[in-house]
């Protein structure tokens, strides 16, 4: 095979994945969001590893 087929097969599964979740998913709601960057706001950090509470 030649990288042509390949290469267009895995941006076609691509523009699928995007198209299903985009089909799947409510639509954002931009005044419910958290902001991008939240340095000095107060709020703490959560959904990562480095939001676990330390354990010693």
């Amino acid at each position: 095979m030649t990288r042509t087929p390949i290469a267009l097969s895995v941006i076609g599964l691509v523009v699928a994945l995007i198209a299903a979740d985009l089909a799947g998913s409510a639509p954002l709601n931009p005044y419910q969001a958290p902001p991008m960057l939240a340095l000095g706001s107060g709020l703490a950090a959560t959904g990562a590893h480095c939001a676990a509470p330390v354990v010693e």
